[in-house]
């Protein structure tokens, strides 16, 4: 069964101290996987330190980014059809940090709308796999879920937004 996530833009507003976010500020986006659905949450610099992220297996995604100003354009270094190319050049890769990145850069599509979560499945090693497609495409992409733990997903979305040029 396919099933569409809408991951939304930022609320404008800490989740954790309710403050309002303005255009410029910098927060933390936590995505959260619960009952099947992904929730993003929005956090203030300040309440993201406090925050007690040790045993948080829920997150599946964090990134920095910023309030964009309501006059701002996004200045994109590579556009939607080099990322789902390079999306496909990580299929079938074995080495652990590309499929970090793979994975990483799934939920980036998924984001944007470009791509679909279908399925998990488990493979014989025990290991998540995501079965997914484009949106315009009935073509299948499995993508490992590899478990990264808070501080290592936040750097290879760092790594990815610093690509990007964009509100990751």
């Amino acid at each position: 069964m396919t099933r569409d996530y809408n991951i939304p833009k930022t609320g404008a507003r800490c989740l954790s101290c309710e403050s309002h976010l303005g255009g410029g500020d910098k927060l933390v986006a936590a995505l959260r996987q619960r009952d099947g659905e992904f929730i993003r949450e929005d956090y203030c610099l300040a309440c993201w330190d406090k925050q007690d992220r040790s045993e948080d297996a829920e997150v599946v995604g964090v990134w920095h980014t910023h309030v964009p100003r309501p006059d701002e354009k996004k200045k994109l270094l590579v556009d939607d059809e080099v990322l789902i190319s390079f999306f496909r050049r990580l299929d079938d890769t074995e080495d652990p940090a590309r499929i970090n990145f793979r994975f990483v850069l799934a939920l980036v599509l998924m984001r944007k709308k470009l791509l679909v979560y279908d399925r998990t499945d488990t493979d014989q090693a025990g290991t998540d796999v995501w079965t997914m497609h484009f949106r315009k495409s009935d073509e299948k992409h499995k993508v490992i879920d590899p478990k990264m733990d808070e501080e290592r997903i936040s750097e290879v979305s760092r790594s990815l937004s610093e690509i990007m040029e964009a509100d990751v």
